[in-house]
């Protein structure tokens, strides 16, 4: 079980994970050794998720996100397999809880009268200035 907050926590059949070979330097270790992670959790799925919950963790997920609802997390930034394995479940429970989160709604406001009279009140002046740098012509 994975507790990502005092409310919800994750069952073990929800999350699969496979090992792999890591990319990049690091010797004969990456060609024979698999210690990189994926982790797989099937957020769609969920009990343990509400709907609104799932909609914004679709949302921070971006390109993890799965067709079929699922959370793909890849983590080879260690040699250490148990390590990599830790880093991914720490990444999961870190986008779940932001997920959790429930935004601030934002209260549309209308500027003051006097902030618009100043503003209309300077694009005229500004307007005037740059009308006077005309040609100069002779009238005499």
């Amino acid at each position: 079980m994975l507790r990502v907050s005092e409310d919800v926590s994750l069952e073990e059949w929800e999350l699969t994970e496979s090992f792999t070979r890591a990319s990049g330097p690091g010797g004969q270790n990456v060609n024979k050794v698999a210690t990189a992670v994926e982790l797989r959790f099937e957020a769609a799925r969920s009990p343990n998720l509400v709907g609104s919950v799932k909609a914004r963790l679709k949302r921070l997920a971006g390109r993890r996100w799965t067709a079929d609802g699922a959370i793909v997390l890849r983590v080879e930034d260690t040699r250490h397999q148990a390590r990599n394995r830790e880093i991914a479940r720490d990444r999961l429970v870190e986008l779940i809880a932001k997920a959790l989160v429930v935004p601030k709604r934002r209260v549309a406001t209308k500027p003051t009268k006097g902030s618009v009279r100043r503003r209309l009140a300077g694009k005229a002046q500004r307007g005037a200035l740059k009308a006077s740098r005309g040609r100069v012509t002779d009238d005499e």
